[in-house]
C-alpha cells in the first residue's frame, strides 16, 4: 500500500517530519493593465502526494542544516532566487496538513527587489503565479500565502517594508504603486504624494526618471534602516 494512503492509525505511529517553506513576493507588471501586482513562485509537485499541484518552494529539513539556510538552498536550488535576506514568518503544524504523516512546516518569507526577481528561473516545473489567482496549491499552501498576505497588508501600513520591493531610487509614483498592489485598491496621488513626502525617511535626489512622455519625475532614496518585513521604523 502506498505510503501516501496509509490509515489514522499508521499516520499516529510515525514520528513528524520538519519541512521548511518560503513565501517570495515580488511585484510584476500586469499582463493585461501593466500595473504592478503582487506575483510569488511556485513549483510543481513531481511525487505523491498531491503530484502535478503547485505549490510553494520548500523540502524536508537536513539534518545538519539551519532554519535559515535551509530555506535559503531550497529556494535557490527551485527558482534560482538568492534574497538579501529571509524572515521567519510562521510555524505551521496542523493534524492534518498531509496525508502521508504529519508534517511540521517552518516557513520563511521575503521580498524581492526587480532586479533579484528577473533573475528568477522559470521551467516546466517552476513558474511565477500572481498572489491573487493561485488556484488550488498542495497541503494547506494556499492558507499559508492567505496568512503571508494578511501579515504584509498589515506591516505595511506601519513600517517601512514598501522600499523593500523597490530599487535605489524610485519616484513617488512607484512607491504608490506598491502601496496599492499590496493592499488591493487604488489610493488618491494627491493624499499619498503629500503624506509621503512629509516622512523623514526618504529624501529627493538631484536625478530624474528620464523616457517618460511627460515632465521627468524626480527621484527619491530611502534613508531609513534595512526595509525589512518586522522591526521597521514607522513610514
Amino acid at each position: 500500500m502506498p505510503l501516501y494512503s496509509a490509515n489514522v492509525s499508521e499516520r499516529a505511529q510515525q514520528p513528524p517530519e520538519l519541512a521548511i517553506s518560503t513565501v517570495i513576493f515580488a511585484l510584476r507588471p500586469d499582463p493585461e493593465a501593466g500595473s504592478p501586482t503582487l506575483w510569488l513562485p511556485l513549483v510543481r509537485r513531481t511525487r505523491q502526494p498531491f503530484r502535478d499541484l503547485w505549490a510553494l518552494p520548500g523540502g524536508p529539513l537536513r539534518p545538519d542544516e539551519a532554519l535559515q539556510d535551509a530555506a535559503a538552498r531550497n529556494l535557490q536550488e527551485t527558482t534560482g532566487l538568492q534574497p538579501s535576506y529571509l524572515e521567519q514568518l510562521y510555524a505551521f503544524g496542523g493534524l492534518d496538513r498531509s496525508p502521508v504523516q504529519r508534517v511540521v512546516s517552518i516557513v520563511y518569507w521575503a521580498l524581492v527587489k526587480p532586479d533579484e526577481a528577473a533573475l528568477a528561473r522559470e521551467t516546466e516545473n517552476v513558474r511565477w503565479v500572481r498572489a491573487d489567482d493561485l488556484g488550488q496549491l498542495a497541503f494547506d499552501h494556499n492558507h499559508i500565502v492567505e496568512y503571508a498576505l494578511w501579515r504584509l497588508r498589515n506591516k505595511v501600513e506601519y513600517s517601512s517594508i514598501a522600499y523593500a520591493f523597490l530599487g535605489s531610487t524610485f519616484t513617488l509614483a512607484q512607491v504608490r504603486e506598491v502601496y496599492e498592489a499590496v493592499l488591493g485598491k487604488q489610493l488618491d496621488p494627491a493624499n499619498f504624494r503629500r503624506q509621503l513626502r512629509a516622512t523623514p525617511d526618504i529624501e529627493p535626489t538631484d536625478e530624474y526618471l528620464q523616457g517618460g512622455r511627460h515632465r521627468p519625475p524626480r527621484l527619491y532614496r530611502y534613508t531609513g534602516g534595512e526595509a525589512q518585513l518586522s522591526g521597521s521604523p514607522p513610514v
